[in-house]
């Protein structure tokens, strides 16, 4: 008897499920998809080290570097945007979409490795000016 108005308590109520298309609201600190600026990124690799999920990956060479990103394996922890020094990284605040294979939202960006500064070439004194010129530091005239 007990299964019979259950069945009856759940014909007669309508249903409190959220139908395919829409989504609930999310709350104000909501943690989504991670976004990467690469206009910011440095390459310093620190957002994959702290990705405990193995979400990100990060390959470089010596003229580029590669930034891949797997939401399929993201736990959304927010670790990685935490460490970002160059602040590239965010997340979104609102749900990822529906996919439907494996790695549909994947996204990876190749980025050039800025060339490091060249050095300031060493100034070379004349010898007569390194060997005494100057008399308050002892040297002789």
């Amino acid at each position: 008897m007990n299964m019979l108005t259950m069945l009856l308590k759940s014909l007669l109520h309508r249903s409190v499920t959220v139908r395919f298309p829409a989504r609930p609201p999310v709350s104000q600190n909501y943690r989504g998809l991670v976004l990467l600026d690469p206009a910011l990124c440095s390459g310093c690799s620190m957002c994959a080290f702290r990705c405990t999920s193995r979400a990100i990956t990060f390959r470089a060479t010596k003229t580029e570097y590669k930034w891949s990103y797997d939401p399929g394996q993201c736990t959304f922890c927010g670790r990685c945007a935490e460490r970002c020094e160059s602040h590239a990284l965010s997340m979104e605040q609102a749900c990822p979409p529906v996919y439907l294979a494996s790695g549909g939202l994947k996204c990876s960006y190749t980025m050039q490795r800025n060339p490091p500064a060249p050095k300031p070439a060493a100034v070379l004194l004349p010898a007569a000016e390194t060997l005494g010129a100057n008399p308050a530091a002892g040297g002789t005239q």
